[in-house]
């Protein structure tokens, strides 16, 4: 097949490696806007069982990976001058960079070719037997045909911010600050020896009554240091280079969902297609999954509909448990309030439950202490942890039976 995946993101690249193993004879080309070596972001998270399926299906860019990664066990809550922390399960971290120019070596490596500073016109595809679109959110062939593939787009209420520091966290590290404006507070984890990603988030009023909305850059950063002072320890907090007007990029996360995920030839994958918020650290795994899942499609039909459609309806079931558990993720942010009045084990504690689609009806302290009996009694425990995954396929039968008609 003659293959080209528009976007050199991590879903692209890994999607053009697995192909390329699967048969070399296959023609594949990656098409990328910008330079190569340029790209958003800091650090991104992901999970052992990734790490795992990685080394199955392409053991070397795995053990690459791997290397550049740091990990952590704990995590850190810090709410005013009150810390907890706990043990939970391993998590790594990689510079978005280093992952980029890994998956990029080793697609080369096996042949594939990459086209750096190369926009594709919405109106002008590339001539292949498979289009995948690739290129993010923002994806300009998914929006081309928007109506085609029923795109929605919804705002969350709070703003946030990705920063980086050379801070290096020795644990996945929370810390909330409260201000004469509200909550403000920031997730913080390592991703190589010398940096960290420091994400920063608060409710609207707090943004504009803090001034952050008014803020140049360096205002923004100097306020946002003091806020964040005790764990900082000292260490500056860095943007992305400026985009001209010199204001911080806040702005609300967009969880985007499509009807359908293909339209002839042309495939969504990775943030083209689905959106988490960033709050469950799942945005990297899924898009490489979404890779694995439509390399091993197109090896198992030869009919592209059929591969296409095996695909999709895969995807869309791994994804309902995920895409659950960052709406209510997200809702907890938004009600933040109602639990820092909890001391902070128990508020960590709920922090761990934010998942739960129980936890924004039940008084928090309530909660906890429900969840404590609950953890005791390990039926009780798997019926909780399958609610949440069920309600989601209902909402969503229900959802299509509407639209349907």
């Amino acid at each position: 097949m003659k293959i080209a995946c528009v976007g050199g993101g991590p879903a692209g690249l890994y999607l053009s490696i697995l192909l390329k193993r699967d048969d070399p004879d296959h023609d594949v080309t990656v098409h990328e806007r910008d330079p190569e070596g340029s790209t958003y972001g800091w650090g991104v998270t992901y999970w052992r069982p990734l790490l795992d399926r990685l080394h199955h299906h392409d053991p070397e860019s795995a053990r690459a990976v791997e290397e550049h990664s740091v990990t952590w066990r704990d995590g850190v809550a810090h709410v005013g001058a009150l810390t907890a922390r706990h043990r939970g399960d391993t998590g790594h971290g990689i510079g978005r960079h280093r992952l980029l120019e890994i998956l990029a070596a080793r697609a080369r490596s096996l042949g594939v070719r990459l086209e750096y500073g190369h926009e594709v016109g919405a109106d002008r595809p590339p001539a292949a037997d498979l289009v995948v679109a690739a290129d993010g959110v923002g994806s300009a062939l998914r929006a081309r045909h928007a109506g085609h593939f029923g795109t929605e787009v919804r705002a969350g209420r709070n703003r946030y911010l990705w920063l980086g520091t050379t801070k290096v966290f020795d644990a996945f590290t929370f810390a909330f600050t409260a201000t004469d404006h509200g909550w403000i507070w920031a997730y913080g984890y390592g991703f190589g020896p010398g940096h960290s990603t420091c994400v920063v988030e608060c409710a609207p009023e707090t943004w504009t009554g803090l001034g952050l909305d008014r803020a140049d850059e360096g205002e923004g950063l100097v306020l946002l240091e003091k806020l964040f002072a005790d764990v900082l320890d000292g260490h500056p907090l860095i943007a992305r280079p400026a985009t001209g007007d010199g204001v911080l990029p806040w702005q609300p996360f967009r969880t985007l969902t499509n009807r359908v995920w293909s339209r002839g030839n042309l495939v969504l994958l990775g943030d083209a297609a689905h959106t988490t918020h960033y709050s469950i650290g799942a945005g990297t795994t899924l898009a490489l999954e979404d890779a694995v899942c439509l390399a091993a499609a197109l090896r198992e039909h030869s009919a592209l509909p059929d591969a296409l459609a095996r695909y999709e309806a895969e995807r869309r079931a791994a994804l309902l448990p995920v895409q659950s558990a960052a709406r209510y993720s997200a809702r907890f942010y938004e009600n933040l309030p109602r639990y820092l009045a909890l001391p902070p084990e128990q508020m960590f504690a709920l922090l761990g439950q934010r998942h739960s689609p129980l936890l924004p009806h039940v008084p928090p302290r309530l909660y906890y202490r429900l969840d404590r009996a609950a953890g005791r009694l390990a039926p009780l425990r798997r019926a909780k942890r399958r609610l949440g995954p069920k309600m989601a396929r209902l909402a969503q039968t229900r959802a299509l039976a509407k639209a349907g008609g």
